[in-house]
């Protein structure tokens, strides 16, 4: 989310895009927003390395630029990238020239350091509508969102976020946390407990791809 406006609530939840290889009698798409920040990007990743887990990281194209080494570094753990926008506009008020350069600058840098161009488009705050899809669409993308939102922008306490997750996930849910846009330290000292809880229950992780 941004730094500077609360998100709005997305308009639906998008259904779980699942891989092929999404088999698991239970499984989960993590996702993380707004990054890559120099600091908590390079946390979660080290946590989710730890545990062995793969996540969908939907980077802002600003910070990937700023920290390349950041989104290289996801998709060597085999991680996911995909696109955010460069600058988190609301995507529901900008005309077509500003949609198109939004997602495609984002495209370049982030296809500079992984060497795919993102599948995925996550509309900032969820701001989508038929006109987002129907551009998100002619640029080759497709609209992802989210089912589980642990509303961790709002810093609202390390165990209500994980308690958010660990209430909220069933099989096949996509959970929407953040790596960047402000103080994440939350979200990552959360982290541990809901991957050892989710794998106790028998999840598995998967990242997504839209292809």
């Amino acid at each position: 989310m941004s730094t500077t406006a609360a998100p709005m609530a997305p308009q639906a939840a998008a259904a779980p895009l699942a891989p092929q290889a999404a088999t698991a009698a239970k499984y989960v798409y993590l996702t993380f927003d707004d990054g890559p920040h120099p600091k908590c990007t390079a946390q979660i990743l080290a946590i989710l390395r730890r545990y062995g887990v793969r996540a969908t990281f939907f980077q802002i194209g600003e910070n990937a630029a700023r920290r390349p080494y950041l989104t290289r570094r996801a998709d060597q753990y085999g991680h996911s990238v995909q696109n955010h926008t460069w600058s988190h506009p609301n995507l529901r008020k900008v005309r077509w020239s500003t949609f198109k350069s939004q997602v495609q600058s984002t495209d370049r840098v982030l296809r500079r350091q992984t060497g795919y161009t993102p599948r995925c488009l996550r509309p900032p705050y969820g701001a989508t509508n038929s006109v987002v899809a129907k551009r998100a669409a002619a640029l080759g993308k497709r609209v992802t969102l989210w089912s589980v939102d642990t509303g961790d922008w709002a810093r609202p306490g390390t165990s209500v976020i994980t308690r958010r997750v660990l209430t909220r996930v069933r099989s096949g849910s996509v959970v929407l946390m953040h790596d960047g846009g402000g103080n994440r330290s939350q979200t990552v000292a959360a982290l541990p407990t809901i991957l050892r809880t989710l794998k106790a229950r028998g999840y598995t992780f998967y990242a997504l791809w839209c292809s």
